[in-house]
């Protein structure tokens, strides 16, 4: 390990020059942040299989398969492919509240999410002229209907 970090002081010292030419302490941390993720690519090239600590003590990810994982298992779907699965079915035929919309995503999906997580996406949905958003009669709030 003291060969690596040797290493990689030698090589600090030799971009130091250029790194410190920059005024903005961001551009800085930017340009080191790409040269170190180079450095991560080369060795990880180097090692062929061999699992590393990569940036920030993160491990590499991926399994011997080459699949993906969550460490908590199967990552669920987000806000917007549960709205857009939602739109290839019969669900917004009828208008839907944002709160009537949130509880069957909780209820169908097993995915809780806030109805200020799906006001942005429900909006983009309707000034993409694929859901109409209708003010409510009964409470003045709105609802959001197939266009």
């Amino acid at each position: 390990m003291s060969k690596h970090i040797e290493k990689l002081k030698k090589q600090l010292v030799e971009i130091s020059e250029v790194v410190n030419s920059f005024k903005s302490e961001a551009v800085q941390v930017r340009v080191v942040d790409r040269l170190l993720d180079a450095m991560i690519e080369l060795e990880k090239a180097d090692n062929d299989g061999v699992e590393v600590f990569i940036k920030r003590n993160y491990k590499q990810k991926g399994s011997e398969d080459g699949n993906h994982h969550s460490p908590k298992g199967v990552k669920k779907p987000g806000a917007t492919k549960i709205l857009n699965q939602l739109l290839s079915t019969d669900f917004f035929d009828v208008p839907h509240s944002i709160s009537s919309i949130a509880n069957y995503c909780k209820d169908n999906f097993d995915s809780e999410f806030k109805t200020s997580e799906l006001s942005g996406i429900l909006l983009k949905l309707a000034n993409e002229h694929k859901l109409r958003r209708e003010r409510s009669i009964e409470n003045n709030r709105f609802e959001y209907v197939r266009a």
